[in-house]
């Protein structure tokens, strides 16, 4: 059955999708939808809880709001008095919400003696029905797909266009470079450049099908959705390969589109721009005029000051797969993170959570959808990401529309990411302490993954094996290479991407442990927190 689900979906994808790529949208058109939507945030939110929670016996946050004694009109009150925000602050606080580890499916939602069971799928929004599913940027848990739907990318295209217009960058010639299928990202942003009306002109891609093993099933979907867009009078780019030691031949094509029209856009993973912009510097390229949109990684201050030393903008965005842009671009930011949120399509609160093993809390971002074309329902879901949330004015478009809420500085707390590709630490921490002992000897207590950063602002995660082991090093991050591709899609496509670009490394040292002497498996830091805790990291191993 879910076969044939998949196939009846499918089909819907490639039916709506000349319609879709034949649709443009107007700068005056998306004005109006973000303006009604934030006009009607508060309505259009109920709606969907009442349809896709209330009125859906599946869905796993009816205990919740059952346990909480919230009915409709209970939740309809607390939206007339306190505002969207508000009144989702009071469902937290009553219990009304999924922890990071409840919405990937590694434990049960539990919340005093109730006990709700979610499986792959839980939280998928039941209305979707243009889709084709795809991994995510990391892997996360059980076999878990996510899905980019053609009515989603249509409903959020206003916020796009507007990020575009805002930062002069709609009517530019562009570029992305971004994995195949099964990753999401590249083929979401060729499909959303054609409703958006942008001269997407290249797709480069650091993979090709000979990097994944599961690659049959995502190159025919590549072909057919290529196929139907040539044949709707819309034809989109083709993948091309271009491997992360080959930066040049995109820093080339930036060059020669600035020659050409005097600017463009390229859309990346922070750490693959930084590569053009390097590679930029070494072939003594100025790319100024060059518009660098970037994601799926903290853009740390080095890597944004390295980018712009090649005379390249940086403009930030923040994106979930489970939710779409979370932020984009402001046009006056603040720093190299800052974003408006897109309160138009989403709710934000944030809540103290600890972070495992650190002995401390951060403010996690909890979001909540509100379009009706959400690929998941969320309701107050943790994303492990914590930031800076504030309303300010920035005095740029969007803020002027209403945009008035910024999130910046935004980081992980509990995921390995790299590359644009992410892995939930609890992934990896399987494959230190049960993977590696058993195939090179030795305990949990002698293996720990350290994510750094290195002089150039590269991301690395240095493995640390302890020396009495006297392990071949390209045999440990062989098998943790190994380990990671017989993951899911999302963990197959970080270990390419990972040994593709050097990002794993291992060192024969003893295992750092906290202050307090206890030894974590993976030292993922908060940005900002990352020197002191590391002082008393070494405090803790000189005791």
């Amino acid at each position: 059955m879910p076969l044939l689900a998949d196939l009846a979906a499918y089909g819907r994808f490639a039916l709506g999708l000349p319609a879709f790529l034949r649709r443009r949208i107007s700068i005056e058109e998306a004005r109006e939808v973000v303006g009604r939507r934030l006009a009607r945030r508060g309505e259009l939110w109920l709606r969907l809880l009442r349809r896709g929670v209330y009125d859906n016996p599946r869905s796993p946050y009816r205990p919740l709001l059952t346990a909480a004694g919230c009915e409709p009109g209970d939740v309809e009150r607390l939206v007339g008095e306190r505002g969207v925000e508000g009144a989702l602050e009071v469902l937290r606080g009553e219990g009304v919400y999924v922890t990071f580890e409840e919405f990937k499916g590694r434990r049960p939602i539990v919340r005093g003696s109730l006990h709700v069971e979610t499986g792959p799928g839980a939280f998928a929004n039941p209305f979707s029905s243009r889709y084709y599913h795809g991994a995510t940027g990391g892997s996360t848990g059980p076999r878990a797909r996510i899905h980019f739907d053609l009515d989603h990318m249509a409903a959020t295209a206003p916020g796009a266009l507007l990020a575009l217009e805002a930062n002069g960058v709609r009517d530019l010639p562009a570029a992305v470079w971004r994995p195949i299928l099964p990753s999401v990202a590249g083929m979401s942003t060729v499909l959303r450049s054609r409703f958006e009306g942008r001269r997407l002109e290249r797709w480069f891609s650091p993979l090709d099908r000979r990097d994944l093993r599961r690659s049959r099933k995502d190159r025919l979907a590549t072909g057919l959705i290529l196929g139907v867009a040539r044949l709707a009078g819309s034809p989109l780019p083709a993948p091309e390969t271009v491997p992360f030691d080959e930066a040049e031949r995109v820093a080339r094509w930036v060059r020669s589109a600035l020659e050409r029209e005097g600017g463009c856009l390229l859309q990346a993973a922070v750490s693959t721009l930084l590569r053009v912009a390097l590679a930029a510097r070494e072939l003594g390229l100025d790319l100024g005029g060059a518009t660098f949109w970037g994601g799926g990684e903290p853009p740390t201050a080095a890597r944004v000051a390295a980018i712009q030393a090649s005379g390249a903008r940086y403009r930030p965005t923040y994106y979930l797969s489970e939710a779409g842009a979370v932020g984009l671009p402001c046009a006056a930011p603040m720093d190299g993170t800052d974003t408006h949120f897109m309160a138009d399509a989403l709710a934000l609160v944030q809540a103290p959570v600890a972070v495992p093993g650190a002995g401390r809390t951060v403010p996690a971002i909890h979001l909540t959808s509100l379009l009706p074309t959400a690929p998941q329902l969320l309701l107050n879901v943790e994303t492990d990401d914590f930031g800076i949330v504030e309303t300010r004015a920035c005095g740029c478009p969007l803020g002027e529309l209403g945009l008035a809420r910024h999130v910046r500085q935004v980081a992980s707390y509990r995921k390995l990411t790299g590359e644009g590709m992410s892995l939930v630490g609890s992934d990896m921490v399987r494959v230190l302490e049960e993977v590696l002992p058993a195939r090179f000897g030795g305990s949990p207590l002698d293996f720990q993954l350290v994510q750094e950063e290195d002089s150039r602002g590269f991301t690395r995660l240095a493995l640390l094996v302890h020396p009495r082991l006297a392990a071949p090093p390209d045999e440990v991050a062989g098998a943790v290479r190994e380990a990671l591709r017989e993951g899911d899609d999302a963990a197959e496509l970080a270990a390419a991407l990972w040994q593709q670009a050097g990002t794993l490394t291992m060192r024969s040292q003893a295992p750092e442990t906290t202050a307090e002497g206890k030894h974590l498996p993976l030292l993922v830091l908060p940005r900002g927190a990352r020197d002191e805790e590391r002082r008393g990291v070494a405090a803790g191993a000189a005791r």
